[in-house]
């Protein structure tokens, strides 16, 4: 009697995810966690009803659709990766509550919404919960309910959200066929993609051109955000190797019509073009973080390591305030007015840039909370051949199974504010394995020691460089990425900064005001103390090399700008014509712009410290001689 082989997905993932709570975070970025602990994150079911103890994912009348999925897809990694017990209790309230209203036919959550998209935030909580205490119950309640899908969905497929989002929904489903192997779970997968949005083609073959002026679900920022995965999942399924050409091709397209100065493509609700005065919503910040850490896993490249540190350590911090007690719907590249007033959005409310509880719509609040939690889970995967791969470097601890045996890494590192990653080996046993370190496009003098001997740091075609060897207690790995202040240029002649990761703003001096009868933490209007309106002095003599770069140990509060640990002093010439225009920092005027005024000291901080910002410069073209006394 013969057997038909198991089905298996055609595209293996070049990297895998450890298990929540493998990566834990250590020096400034457990201090970033625990900053988001303390602050809205730990607070936010008693402050605000969506969430609140009268949810209906959790029994009661009240939100039914994705704000509890979205905020414990957040909360329960913070929690697991902190170890808070009042955090751990509060996600385990959810989680007992979601496992415990599974109807017999694999139908779960509110039975008075009945969409597929919020039970797929589900579904990725629910994994992460199982990949963090082995709970037995998640792969037959995953089942009973994927059943339920493949069964229902030919006659209601995905539509609006859950359409648009699908591949989301087949990460879950490749997760359980991982762990059961079963055939039927494929079929679901190949299902689900077919009823799935085809980000491939619209974002190759007919991404919009400027600002969205109707709302479409194939031009919705954080819709955008969570599509850019779909041709590497798609990959997982049919092994089609032009997927991996077609998610360059869309991040390219992304970037060459929509694409910002820190790095990010517009989506002030809807795509919104190139100019520095439209928005990124924060729920696409969080997504489009999921996503590169996603593509990084399935194909293995380090340019996508790239782009989500791009994210990461700049829109990410720069969404809240510093102590993460209130969020911005919309951050600006040039951001110089936090206020209610109307703004030119593709399409958003007059409160949209305000730091608060709720500004604009309330995804925002329930969804940013997975930043940080998954970056770090993302910084360390596993190797195919049984090694370690770094993916994104912070400071943190990792224990995983590698060359046969179990393995601690101490990762010590000021990164991405200092250029030193210090790594020290700890195998149970001595064991043969390799570690893969990524080597950032911009770093183009990387140096590596391994035990005290230098070694090659030339990356591969896929941005690593494997260091194998049979590693014993105690070896260190010392990878340096030197920084320098380097200009990428923008649209009119003009120039954004960044140095390593980092993208720099001119932080201008704030002032904060709360507005009276605010719910939550605090509703904040930030009005700029200073002048905001500033060129780069960039002519021979006056560019970047020259500008002093002091580096500061990193505070409590990581992303604080009063105690910034990095600081660029740059050469800057005010350009009074330069004004604003609809509540925003007008239009750019065209580069290089004549100007008599004197050169002076301007500050650039990390974006990710400064609320009031300008990261996208003219360039002035001085019509005197700086050489000589103004």
């Amino acid at each position: 009697m013969t057997t038909t082989p198991a089905r298996t997905p055609a595209g293996q993932a070049a990297f895998a995810e450890l298990p929540l709570g493998a990566v834990r975070p250590t020096g400034w970025l457990r201090d970033q966690l625990r900053v988001q602990a303390d602050g809205l994150t730990g607070k936010l079911d008693e402050l605000w009803a969506d969430v609140g103890p009268d949810s209906a994912w959790l029994g009661g009348d009240g939100e039914n659709w994705e704000r509890g999925p979205y905020y414990l897809d957040g909360l329960l990694p913070l929690a697991h990766l902190t170890g808070d017990p009042a955090l751990l209790a509060k996600a385990g309230h959810w989680v007992e509550a979601i496992l415990a209203r599974q109807l017999e036919s694999g139908f779960f959550g509110p039975e008075n919404n009945d969409d597929w998209w919020p039970r797929t935030v589900a579904v990725k909580v629910l994994t992460q919960h199982a990949d963090a205490t082995g709970d037995p119950r998640v792969e037959p309640f995953l089942a009973a309910w994927f059943r339920y899908q493949l069964a229902h969905l030919p006659g209601r497929p995905l539509h609006t959200w859950g359409r648009a989002r699908g591949a989301d929904a087949v990460l879950g489903v490749l997760w359980l066929h991982a762990r059961t192997g079963e055939d039927w779970l494929i079929e679901l997968a190949d299902l689900l993609l077919s009823q799935t949005d085809d980000w491939e083609d619209y974002l190759t073959n007919h991404l919009i051109t400027g600002r969205a002026r109707t709302f479409d679900h194939l031009t919705h920022g954080p819709n955008v955000a969570m599509g850019l995965k779909t041709p590497a999942v798609r990959y997982l399924l049919d092994g089609t190797e032009e997927r991996r050409a077609a998610t360059v091709a869309a991040l390219d397209n992304l970037e060459r019509r929509h694409g910002l100065a820190h790095g990010v493509f517009s989506g002030d609700e809807w795509l919104g073009g190139r100019d520095p005065h439209h928005g990124v919503e924060t729920c696409q910040v969080v997504e489009y973080m999921f996503t590169m850490e996603q593509i990084a896993r399935i194909f293995g490249d380090g340019h996508y390591g790239d782009l989500l540190e791009l994210a990461a350590y700049n829109l990410l911090p720069a969404s809240c305030d510093a102590r993460m007690t209130a969020h911005q719907y919309h951050q600006q590249a040039n951001q110089v007015l936090v206020t209610v007033a109307p703004r030119d959005w593709s399409f958003s409310g007059d409160d949209a840039n305000l730091f608060g509880l709720e500004p604009h719509f309330g995804c925002c609040t329930a969804n940013y909370h997975q930043g940080w939690p998954k970056l770090v889970r993302s910084l360390w995967m596993a190797t195919a051949d049984a090694g370690l791969a770094a993916v994104a470097y912070a400071p943190a601890e990792v224990t995983a199974q590698a060359g046969g045996t179990t393995v601690e890494l101490r990762v010590e590192t000021a990164y991405p504010f200092g250029d030193t990653v210090r790594i020290t080996v700890e195998p149970a046993t001595a064991a043969a394995f390799p570690l893969l370190l990524r080597i950032p496009a911009w770093c183009t003098e990387a140096s590596l020691t391994v035990a005290g001997a230098a070694v090659d740091a030339t990356p591969d075609a896929r941005g690593y460089v494997r260091v194998e060897r049979t590693w014993t207690t105690g070896d260190t790995v010392e990878l340096t990425l030197p920084m320098e202040v380097r200009t990428v240029p923008r649209d009119r002649g003009a120039l954004a900064l960044r140095f390593g990761p980092l993208v720099l703003s001119h932080a201008v001096e704030e002032i904060w005001s709360a507005l009276p009868g605010a719910p939550g933490l605090g509703d904040y209007e930030v009005r700029p103390r200073k002048s905001w309106n500033w060129a780069l002095a960039t002519s021979a003599g006056e560019g970047p090399a020259g500008w002093p770069v002091e580096r500061r140990p990193v505070g409590p509060v990581p992303f604080d700008a009063a105690q910034p640990p990095l600081v660029v002093t740059a050469g800057g010439v005010r350009l009074p014509e330069w004004t604003y225009a609809g509540n925003s920092a007008g239009p750019l005027p065209e580069s290089p712009v004549p100007t008599g005024f004197p050169i002076e000291d301007i500050r650039l901080l990390p974006y990710g410290s400064a609320r009031l910002r300008i990261t996208e410069f003219p360039q002035a073209a001085l019509t005197y001689d700086p050489a000589v006394s103004h």
